[in-house]
């Protein structure tokens, strides 16, 4: 089978990373400058407890962008329950929260498995007493040319993405409703918006996110009930990573790559988001602070989309 582009390129860019690695990673530590842009600056929290005495749920918040949301909504007070496939990364998100004070319950659920998501969001609002905000956060991506992708690569792309979501959303709203209201944010992509080659599962997945989160936020809204969609750009995550087929590559030479790829790709800031920052959009979603916001699509992506238009 003929070896397509996109993989060339990042087996190109994975020999310039190796190669340069030893002697540019010194330059990637914080407020290094990058390409066209600096580093991303430390994540500092808000220091604000706008989610004391709320119940807070997240799907997929073992890594990456749902791990950190985990982390920041604790640390402004939240009573956190995550889910996650994998128990031992869960764990040590439940007692990293614990550690510093916070409150969270990790449960193993996969979103794929209705009855593993009817069971988790009713075992966090048991535990805590109810369900103030969702944060629906779960994906995957397989990474090919369509007329490579197996119906059944096809189907997981768009259960864990979309149906996954629809899952948690239908089972999140009767506890919303029961508090009063409350807000959800699902994940979508910057993909959503504009894509390229080899993503034709994921970007259906993603693009169905906003259909979904724009008519649940019409059927909710007179019950309080906000639904809007954090599009984020590229981040840098382990499904990031392992799109790229360098999960098992030294970090230097991950970084060195990541850099060469944001300054191409990236237009604007020239960097890739790091999961803190994207979190931190989220919790401002799913406050108080916006009453007025519910069936939007807001995009958080360094330019990204804003050059593709």
């Amino acid at each position: 089978m003929a070896e397509d582009e996109t993989s060339r390129s990042r087996r190109g860019l994975l020999r310039g990373a190796a190669i340069g690695a030893a002697g540019l990673a010194v330059g990637f530590g914080a407020g290094a400058t990058v390409g066209v842009g600096a580093a991303a600056p430390p994540y500092q929290g808000s220091g604000r407890r706008r989610f004391a005495g709320k119940v807070v749920l997240i799907t997929g918040a073992t890594s990456g962008i749902g791990r950190a949301a985990a982390i920041q909504f604790a640390a402004e007070g939240a009573k956190v329950g995550f889910c996650g496939r994998r128990v031992d990364r869960g764990k040590q998100v439940e007692q990293q929260i614990r550690a510093a004070g916070g409150e969270a319950t990790y449960v193993r659920a996969d979103v794929l498995v209705e009855g593993d998501v009817k069971s988790f969001v009713d075992t966090v609002a048991g535990r805590y007493g109810g369900l103030h905000v969702a944060f629906n956060n779960a994906g995957i991506t397989i990474e090919k040319p369509l007329d490579q992708l197996t119906s059944a690569e096809f189907d997981r792309v768009i259960h864990t993405n979309l149906r996954g979501s629809f899952l948690a959303t239908k089972y999140e709203i009767p506890h919303l409703v029961a508090a009063g209201g409350g807000t959800i944010v699902v994940t979508s992509s910057s993909n959503a918006l504009a894509t390229t080659e080899n993503r034709a599962a994921y970007t259906a997945s993603k693009r169905g996110i906003v259909g979904l989160i724009q008519s649940a936020a019409f059927d909710f809204a007179a019950k309080g009930i906000r639904v809007n969609a954090l599009i984020p750009g590229t981040t840098d995550t382990e499904l990031v990573r392992r799109a790229a087929g360098m999960e098992n590559v030294p970090d230097p030479a991950w970084r060195v790559f990541a850099s060469q790829w944001a300054k191409t790709h990236v237009p604007g800031l020239g960097r890739m988001a790091t999961a803190d920052e994207i979190a931190a959009f989220a919790l401002a979603l799913a406050s108080d602070d916006f009453p007025y916001l519910t069936g939007a699509q807001m995009v958080i992506d360094g330019g990204k989309t804003a050059h593709a238009g």
